[in-house]
């Protein structure tokens, strides 16, 4: 049985053992995903990338260096925000400003942990994204924009024609697939709808021999359990940061 830490936590698993152990493809899960399976979607170069700000607001550098926030900083257009995900905080140059800061658990699943319910999920296409742009709009489950769908499969559940629940992969790197935009509207929370959303997704990764993962406002203990139960655990503690020009 796992043992949790003094908060109550599950251990942080798959940290390197030595400094000269290879880094964790989900280390700098941004970064990898947009020079491997997300390639055709970056934008950058050799230093700093992004994805188109349609589909998402990450962008990811390949090291702190001076030159690396230069061209991070040619990604941003005025107006615009970036989102990076890194294991240790950011502190950017004075040419940018930090819009928030926040810690993420980024959560990996275990074993499959089928749910109770059979509510009917249906696939989402590029015609249902005004729904889900609506639906994102009432619930605020975290970054989705016009052209999101681009980057996986989303599926869903309406009741009485409206979409009131849905969930979708996000960032892929080889052998792991991201799990996001989980979100039901407030009219039908409590059912367990999530739960139905999440656990299908994580079996139709596992299908394809990949491993689901998936990102947490450390502060949303009830999301965390939910994913507890689905067989989710805990691998690494994460920092947000969320920049805009200076």
């Amino acid at each position: 049985m796992r043992t949790t830490d003094g908060r109550g936590q599950m251990p942080v698993i798959g940290e390197p053992t030595d400094s000269n152990s290879p880094a964790h493809p989900l280390d700098n899960v941004i970064w990898t995903a947009l020079t491997s399976r997300h390639r055709n979607l970056a934008q950058g170069d050799d230093l700093a990338l992004r994805y188109p700000a349609l589909i998402a607001p990450f962008a990811a550098m390949i090291d702190r260096t001076s030159a690396s926030f230069q061209s991070l900083g040619t990604l941003l257009p005025a107006g615009d925000q970036i989102a990076l995900f890194t294991l240790e905080e950011v502190i950017p140059p004075s040419s940018f400003s930090v819009v928030k800061r926040d810690l993420v658990d980024q959560m990996v699943l275990d074993s499959i942990r089928a749910p109770d319910g059979s509510a009917p999920i249906v696939r989402l296409e590029a015609r249902d994204v005004p729904d889900m742009l609506a639906l994102v709009e009432a619930t605020h489950p975290g970054p989705f924009g016009p052209r999101t769908i681009e980057l996986g499969q989303f599926i869903g559940i309406r009741r009485d024609g409206m979409l009131v629940a849905m969930a979708g992969e996000r960032m892929r790197v080889d052998g792991f697939t991201e799990i996001s935009a989980v979100c039901v509207h407030a009219s039908c929370r409590g059912q367990g709808l999530a739960a139905e959303l999440v656990s299908t997704l994580a079996r139709s990764i596992a299908s394809r021999a990949e491993t689901s993962f998936l990102h947490v406002f450390n502060s949303n203990r009830a999301a965390i359990e939910l994913y507890r139960k689905l067989g989710f655990v805990l691998r690494q503690h994460m920092h947000l940061a969320v920049l805009a020009r200076g």
